[in-house]
């Protein structure tokens, strides 16, 4: 139903769904095909044609083949031609997604989790800190050389001179004026660990594109958002290593173990070198660590329950990241008890928090947890 308002209350009103083209229709379904077959146009398109038999989501006068020329007309998509031995270029030509689709993913990601968010000039991010911000706190104190006039209270430092000096003979000195503290909005670095082991499609379950997701929408956030805020991610397997936000919609699972301790250190390596004070990990995954480096370049592995060697490298780790001040949230998205053990452990040796959130809401939480940040009292 519509609600419109008027001076006299509400009207209710049949709702009218919006006039979608035949492309845009389509459009919303390949771009959930393109995310879960991560960036392969041919496979997207085959499974788009799949459920066109069944859907019958085209007509005799729009067609598949129609949709793929639009999405080459409007830049979406490219041809890249392979010439054959005598340069002659009829070699078969391979079909990418281009940048302007990876940006357009990390938006409806965005908008599908977070819902539409406007962006915001300045810093959003509430710290423990008061002092010359931008955010009044209801806190007041006396008025100090230096402190914006902006910040005077001016009823307050009415009262004030009212009771000192009285009404009969009013005025007003320098020790009347009261200013209001306000909260000062901090920049924030952040690193996101996505786990991409063998285990996040395993039982039938995909967890790595509702991560992927999360990934995207986060990325749009804060580029959009929180410009002066900076966001690294990485994947840890077997290893860990950074991937770029534009590489995030061709991230895939492999056959790897998990290794935590790998993630955990290459994130705080990258978080030493960030100046912002304010700085955080998020970790997404679905299972036990059971990988480690060692020092003679080989593997120690071991999935069967939770290896007391691995799981306390682990907890060292969380530990150390406390030492650093830097906080860890983890996003368990698989329901297992068993492994909530763990995970319990290892935020208490940070004093970090943990999410038992399954793949419903991850994006929500991890939104939620970006935007909630304690506040400090800061001299301005």
């Amino acid at each position: 139903m519509n609600l419109k308002k008027r001076s006299t209350g509400f009207v209710f009103t049949k709702h009218t769904p919006k006039e979608q083209s035949p492309f845009e229709r389509l459009f919303e379904v390949f771009q959930e095909l393109i995310t879960h077959t991560s960036g392969d146009f041919d496979e997207a398109i085959d499974w788009l044609r799949e459920l066109d038999k069944e859907y019958n989501l085209t007509t005799a006068d729009y067609t598949i083949d129609d949709f793929i020329e639009d999405l080459k007309k409007k830049g979406y998509i490219r041809e890249e031609f392979k010439p054959d031995g005598e340069g002659q270029g009829n070699g078969k030509g391979k079909t990418s997604i281009t940048e302007k689709l990876e940006r357009q993913l990390r938006k409806r990601a965005l908008e599908q989790i977070f819902g539409k968010l406007k962006r915001s000039g300045a810093g959003n991010h509430k710290t423990k800190h008061a002092g010359r911000g931008d955010e009044q706190t209801g806190e007041f104190r006396n008025y100090q050389f230096g402190d914006s006039l902006s910040h005077i209270s001016m009823t307050e430092s009415l009262k004030n001179a009212q009771i000192n000096q009285g009404i009969d003979n009013f005025s007003m000195t320098e020790n009347d004026l009261v200013v209001e503290e306000t909260s000062f909005k901090a920049q924030m670095s952040t690193v996101l660990m996505i786990d991409i082991s063998h285990s996040m499609i395993l039982y039938g379950e995909d967890r790595i594109t509702p991560a992927k997701k999360v990934a995207m929408a986060l990325s749009e956030l804060i580029t959009t958002r929180y410009p002066k805020d900076t966001l690294d991610i990485l994947v840890f397997g077997n290893d860990a290593w950074p991937i770029k936000i534009k590489d995030l919609p061709y991230l895939n699972v492999g056959p790897y173990h998990t290794n935590t301790v790998a993630g955990l250190k290459l994130a705080m390596d990258m978080l030493r070198r960030k100046r912002n004070t304010n700085k955080q990990i998020f970790m997404i995954t679905d299972g036990k660590p059971s990988c480690l480096n060692m020092p003679d370049g080989e593997y120690y592995k071991n999935s069967n329950g939770l290896d007391p060697y691995i799981v306390n490298k682990c907890y060292s780790m969380a530990s150390q990241a406390r030492k650093l001040h830097i906080p860890i949230t983890t996003f368990m998205i698989a329901n297992d008890p068993y492994l909530q053990q763990f995970v319990d452990r290892f935020t208490e040796a940070n004093q970090g928090k943990a999410f038992y959130t399954g793949l419903q809401g991850l994006g929500e939480m991890i939104f939620t947890d970006y935007e909630t940040n304690r506040k400090k009292k800061l001299r301005g």
